[in-house]
């Protein structure tokens, strides 16, 4: 029997199919959408995560056996979930197979995903030109602690409802207006008096092969432990500050967390904030894709609601981002925006949503549970390991726990690891005591994947946000200086030589000062190669990492371009690109 994923239309209600559709099947496409009402729809594309099949009947032994490695490169592709639409051909022409060839499609999907351990799942069953078009949601089973993870950052100005709305979609209870659901959150007692986030938090979300949300399945609140080991597919959201007090804060959580997409909460009684605005420029910089959840709707006058909508639109249309924003009001807008997500993002959703009446809050949900991880693009997971760390702490009995993401290769117990830069810029060995990924236990963690490590004999003093792990075969290096490619977003006057602002790239804050650069002063719009000296310590940086720089209401945004070390030696993105096109 095949997995529940969505709501059945009433289309695959008809007897053939019952094996394969529930009765809480979503009734929209994600391929199939309104275009194919005119019987065509965009041509397959040659990379990512969808696959046309005009029809599977009846495949030899090694015709099957090439599907199936087909379908484990597309499910590869969408980070461990790929859609399979049947009955349509290369070109996109929605041409339709007989009910009888569409279930016997289906039971070679259905073995094809069994060979390659994944859970199909039928989404929705619709009328073709000559017969029946099908549309299948393949997902991967999680095993081992492995999962599909994605990690969502949530911003928005103060009091607009981020902390609400993520305790409401990690709780599955509605809010009760007074801040019951955002108490689940909080992290210090000062948020719960002021009800306002002033750290960074991570909650998660459970989303099992089915689609359905585990988080919910009990009437008994779920460890996190329980929740990852019954989950396929866990999102995280990165609760994160809205105060101008805390904006430091907010943008290290966006930089250190490597989020796959950025939620803006706008709250809709209040509109676009200045904090909204400047919480979307750093996304955009840091090119996260991005949605957006209009909250309170409940409570906002409908010509209020319009206002804040326009707006919104407003601000996606500007040139510099230059996004369609659709307002989703359906499970058709919902898949529409999650093709979107999935391939170019041209599309900016948003969701207007309640807390207190539930409002589209079913809508958001099949938006998180269809749209895919972002793939960890130019990151081998056979690549030297590398760690990034965000937080620290000490755990009795365990001993000091760092926290952080894996950016490259695949890191275990047995790995020969580095930990640094310290104050002088050096690397010294360490050995792990234990890996857990989402507070379960596992053997090893790769590129992409959040853990934290039980590290052996180091103290947590010794350690700070910032450092990194990494194999021993990586040679670390740490650098005073890099050159990066920059563009000043906003500055009262005019950059010159000596400017320090406060440096974000990765988990890296630090302050620096600007010893050089391509021209004489650089005002607001400006580009330039500019270099930078950290003012306190040496760190560990990546070429071509993108870097947030601000300093008050100064902001610019870059890219590292060549990092220059101690020994007078330096390296290049050219010299990068040059290396991975070699071991290529």
């Amino acid at each position: 029997m095949c997995a529940r994923a969505c709501k059945a239309s009433k289309d695959c209600q008809s007897s053939p199919f019952q094996s394969y559709v529930k009765d809480d099947f979503h009734s929209e496409s994600i391929v199939l959408d309104n275009q194919c009402e005119k019987d065509k729809i965009q041509c397959e594309p040659q990379e990512g995560n969808v696959e046309y099949k005009y029809m599977l009947v009846n495949p030899s032994e090694e015709r099957l056996h090439h599907l199936t490695t087909q379908l484990k490169w597309r499910v590869l592709e969408g980070s461990g979930e790929a859609i399979y639409a049947i009955g349509v051909e290369d070109d996109g022409t929605c041409k339709g197979i007989s009910e009888q060839d569409l279930v016997s499609s289906l039971e070679t999907l259905k073995e094809m995903s069994e060979r390659a351990g994944c859970d199909m799942a039928m989404v929705r069953k619709q009328q073709g030109k000559e017969g029946w078009c099908a549309e299948v949601m393949v997902r991967q089973k999680p095993m081992d602690g492995h999962f599909i993870d994605m990690r969502i950052a949530v911003v928005g100005n103060v009091d607009s409802g981020k902390s609400t709305i993520v305790g409401v979609l990690t709780s599955g209870k509605l809010d009760n207006g007074r801040g019951l659901a955002r108490s689940s959150v909080f992290r210090h007692r000062h948020e719960l008096e002021s009800g306002r986030t002033s750290s960074i938090t991570q909650h998660i979300m459970g989303i099992n092969a089915s689609g359905d949300i585990v988080n919910y399945s009990s009437i008994h609140a779920k460890t996190s432990s329980e929740i990852v080991k019954e989950s396929a597919k866990v999102v995280t959201f990165i609760d994160l500050a809205g105060h101008e007090r805390y904006i430091k804060t907010t943008v290290y959580g966006m930089t250190g967390c490597v989020p796959d997409y950025t939620m803006v909460v706008v709250g809709a009684n209040m509109g676009v904030q200045r904090m909204t605005k400047e919480h979307l420029g750093v996304a955009l910089a840091l090119k996260c894709p991005t949605y957006f959840v209009v909250t309170k709707v409940d409570m906002c006058p409908d010509n209020v609601l319009q206002g804040t909508v326009n707006e919104l639109s407003k601000i996606v249309k500007a040139p510099g981002i230059r996004k369609m924003p659709l307002i989703v009001k359906s499970e058709k807008d919902v898949m529409t925006c999650a093709k979107s997500m999935a391939s170019d993002a041209r599309i900016a959703p948003i969701f207007l949503v309640s807390s207190v009446t539930g409002q589209s809050l079913e809508l958001l949900r099949l938006f998180l549970n269809i749209i895919p991880a972002q793939k960890t693009k130019g990151l081998d997971v056979k690549a030297p390991a590398e760690f990034h760390i965000d937080d620290t702490f000490y755990v009795s009995g365990v001993g000091t726990v760092v926290a952080g993401t894996m950016l490259r290769g695949t890191l275990s117990t047995r790995s020969n690891l580095l930990l640094g830069p310290d104050n002088k810029g050096q690397f010294h060995p360490i050995q792990l005591k234990s890996i857990m990924n989402k507070s379960m236990p596992v053997n090893q963690v790769s590129a992409g994947q959040s853990a934290t490590l039980a590290i052996k004999k180091v103290k947590r003093n010794q350690i700070r946000k910032g450092m990194v792990v990494v194999d021993a075969k990586l040679n670390p290096q740490a650098c005073q200086r890099f050159t990066a490619e920059v563009m000043v977003l906003h500055h009262p006057t005019t950059i010159g030589i000596n400017y320090q602002p406060v440096v974000h790239s990765l988990t890296v804050r630090q302050a620096c000062k600007v010893v050089s650069l391509d021209r004489e002063c650089i005002r607001t719009g400006d580009r330039a190669l500019v270099t930078f000296e950290f003012l306190f310590r040496p760190e560990y940086l990546l070429v071509g990492a993108r870097l947030i720089f601000r300093e008050g209401r100064t902001k610019g945004i870059g890219r590292i371009m060549h990092l220059h070390y101690p020994d007078g030696t330096s390296v290049s993105v050219d010299d990068q690109e040059n290396s991975s096109e070699s071991m290529q």
